[in-house]
């Protein structure tokens, strides 16, 4: 019985550790920051990661119809191997070497997914070289949404062509995860009009045509079902390579997040195809704040609520909250027993210094 009693106890203390290690995150981009433009600028940012007792750092690596890391599949596809401005060197394997050595995860953040570009009308150069990839919307148009320009996330072609990235990182690089956002799987909810998501839906439907109403409740459900499809490959296939390597989303709230951009977020954790959901909680005053989070808790199941880390604003062109809006931010986190959060983005700690170094470690 003593043998058994002791068994138990190593069992829960086990789980536990599991469950209690941080999860503190942070996103690294190259827009708005040089961290990333010098070995440097990485030693600096994971430096001040360790010493605010981030953990997790999601580092992009799609961007504007480009890879910021050298790219095989990317050279034979369109002919341009990395972005430009990252051509000399492979930041991102710099990135993993020192940020391990500090016991520091790294994140293949694809931040674009199934967006081309960015406030280019035509779709950029992938849309030019692919224009059958294009998405198209109830009037017939290249989906364009809040500036940025859409591929169609529903062609198997343009999945594979996304996936093949994903599987070129998980194979090249000593990663520990691979993350999706608002924009994968996603697609907005205008999109679907393609010639080959129409055929899609009229074998599903006796012929019909899809309802020319993009928000009508039937259209968004059986769209959002293939992308929810989607979320499922990407975590099998990722699995399949290495176990080990976490696979986590970071979507918009929902519902919003499915009426908008068809991403039914709370399926793909009640599935398991996800390790970790990180909602983006981006909100300007408290009660938002708590209003919005705990509305989206609602969608997860007591079961999954380890899975659930919320996105904190940190900074947005020139917007910075103040250090009381923060601390009621993580108060409120800890308030519904959350004991993690991930911050957009990095050079919000430089305004920040003393209360991620002094207050932040308390709260």
């Amino acid at each position: 019985m003593k043998h058994l009693q002791l068994a138990l106890l190593l069992f829960f203390l086990g789980n536990t550790a599991v469950f209690s290690q941080s999860q503190k995150g942070v996103w690294l981009t190259n827009v708005r920051s040089e961290a990333l433009d010098s070995r440097e600028g990485i030693e600096t940012a994971v430096s001040n990661c360790k010493a605010y007792g981030i953990v997790n750092i999601y580092v992009v690596v799609w961007n504007r119809g480009h890879t910021l890391y050298p790219s095989e599949v990317m050279q034979e596809t369109f002919g341009v191997k990395v972005m430009p401005r990252f051509a000399e060197r492979d930041f991102l394997k710099e990135l993993i070497t020192v940020a391990h050595r500090e016991g520091i995860k790294v994140h293949a953040w694809f931040e674009f997914g199934f967006s081309s570009s960015y406030k280019k009308e035509d779709g950029g150069h992938i849309l030019r070289a692919k224009p059958l990839w294009r998405a198209i919307d109830h009037k017939g148009e290249l989906v364009s949404k809040n500036g940025f320009q859409w591929m169609n996330a529903f062609d198997p072609e343009v999945q594979d062509f996304l996936l093949s990235l994903i599987v070129e990182v998980v194979n090249n690089y000593d990663i520990d995860g691979i993350q999706g956002d608002d924009r994968l799987p996603a697609n907005p909810s205008t999109a679907g009009y393609d010639a080959y998501t129409i055929s899609l839906y009229q074998k599903e439907h006796a012929g019909a045509l899809p309802p020319s109403d993009y928000k009508d409740a039937a259209w968004i459900d059986w769209r959002a079902r293939k992308l929810d499809l989607f979320a499922k490959k990407v975590y099998e296939t990722v699995k399949a390579i290495d176990s080990n390597v976490l696979v986590t989303m970071a979507p918009s709230i929902f519902p919003w997040s499915k009426e908008e951009y068809l991403q039914n977020w709370p399926r793909w954790v009640k599935e398991g195809w996800v390790d970790a959901i990180i909602p983006q909680v981006y909100r300007y005053d408290i009660k938002s704040y708590e209003a919005t989070l705990t509305a989206n808790l609602e969608f997860i199941s007591k079961k999954d609520r380890e899975k659930f880390i919320p996105g904190v604003l940190l900074k947005v062109d020139d917007y910075i909250p103040s250090e009381d809006f923060l601390t009621q931010m993580i108060q409120t986190n800890r308030k519904y027993g959350i004991l993690d959060e991930v911050f957009f983005y990095y050079e919000g700690f430089k305004d920040h210094p003393l209360f991620f170094k002094n207050t932040y470690p308390k709260l």
